[in-house]
């Protein structure tokens, strides 16, 4: 649909598998942000960029949400030396997980071959090592769960609470970590610091 230029046809195509089927390419994510920009919808095009980059970080993403929102900074796209380390893990997950388990059942099947002479503890410490590492690489090693705003304007507040103390104003195109939810709030990283936004202006990526 998208290369003989039925643009509509195809979105609702990508829509479809997006929201109900919720799988997606990065392929899939920039032929959306490009449609939506073609008919001005703006917000949708920065959403599917924000989507994408959590997928590909790349600084020429960050550029395009900028020119798309009419904003000379945005905050969260930031990428340390850590962030692209825990991505690199993250990509490798499967992998990792399935070689710590293929570790852990070596060492199992040794301890039964050799489970006359294993008569110390210290034999069992491998095995115990690869059972704890392939737990954590299989349910620690995820993607954050990530938001963009899309309220206009957005304030963040230091407390859950309209009587907290602002922290800023913000507008659609940034970034945000989420890291719980607090009845109508989100808590999300700001900066170095605790923060909340109301939901309704965060839409998860």
């Amino acid at each position: 649909m998208f290369t003989t230029k039925n643009y509509q046809e195809a979105m609702i195509i990508y829509k479809d598998l997006l929201l109900n089927e919720v799988t997606f390419s990065s392929a899939m994510l920039l032929k959306m942000a490009f449609i939506s920009e073609g008919i001005g919808d703006y917000s949708d095009a920065s959403f599917y960029l924000a989507k994408y980059y959590d997928q590909n970080p790349n600084p020429r993403v960050i550029t395009k949400i900028k020119v798309l929102t009419d904003q000379v900074t945005l905050y969260g796209y930031e990428l340390n030396d850590s962030d692209r380390f825990m991505k690199f893990l993250i990509d490798l997950q499967m992998e990792i997980t399935s070689f710590f388990a293929v570790l852990l059942m070596l060492s199992l099947i040794l301890l039964f071959v050799f489970r006359k002479k294993a008569d110390k503890p210290r034999y069992y410490l491998p095995s115990f090592l690869f059972l704890i590492l392939t737990f954590f690489s299989n349910n620690f090693l995820s993607e954050p769960k990530s938001g963009i705003v899309t309220g206009s304007p957005t304030l963040v507040m230091d407390q859950p609470t309209a009587g907290g103390k602002l922290l800023k104003i913000v507008y659609p195109g940034h970034r945000v970590i989420i890291k719980t939810t607090k009845d109508v709030w989100y808590e999300v990283n700001w900066g170095d610091q605790k923060a909340f936004v109301k939901k309704e202006n965060i839409t998860r990526l």
